[in-house]
């Protein structure tokens, strides 16, 4: 099984919308049984409360299911329980190896690195456009999937 971590600042609008998404894509494959998808913050300003309206609205939008979700932070325990651990943008990969130390097993990485275009997510908690957000999301999410199914065995 793959597990895979999506991470942002606060766990309620671009990794818990990257989480929704890339588990909507593995589920309409049939792959569901070979991973396991969540969500994390490098920050504790909005542990415990659910995913941002914006993000919700953009699911539904989009139909694709909304999971029960909390806001929880990311832990050092977390580099050596999943195999991927996926920021948005490069100030979320800085915090993440502050928490975990550093990566030796090269783990980390931004979700775009997987695009032909690698770059930042902007975060739609300061834009208020969950439409970029979404447009950039599922752009890494397909492309990180193609990406496992080629180098991880995935059928």
């Amino acid at each position: 099984m793959i597990k895979v971590l999506f991470v942002c600042h606060g766990n309620i609008c671009r990794s818990t919308m990257a989480q929704f998404v890339f588990q909507d894509m593995v589920n309409r494959q049939g792959l569901q049984d070979q991973f396991y998808i969540d969500s994390a913050a490098t920050s504790r300003e909005e542990l415990g409360n659910r995913p941002h309206y914006g993000t919700v609205q953009k699911m539904r939008e989009e139909g694709i299911p909304v999971l029960k979700h909390y806001a929880v932070q990311m832990t050092r325990q977390d580099y050596e329980e999943y195999d991927y651990l996926i920021g948005m943008e490069h100030f979320n990969l800085r915090n993440m190896k502050r928490i975990v130390g550093s990566d030796p097993q090269q783990k980390i990485h931004l979700l775009l690195d997987y695009t032909k275009h690698p770059r930042d997510i902007s975060d739609p908690w300061y834009t208020g456009n969950f439409d970029e957000t979404y447009r950039d999301v599922k752009e890494g999410c397909e492309a990180f999937l193609e990406y496992l199914i080629k180098n991880e065995n995935i059928k």
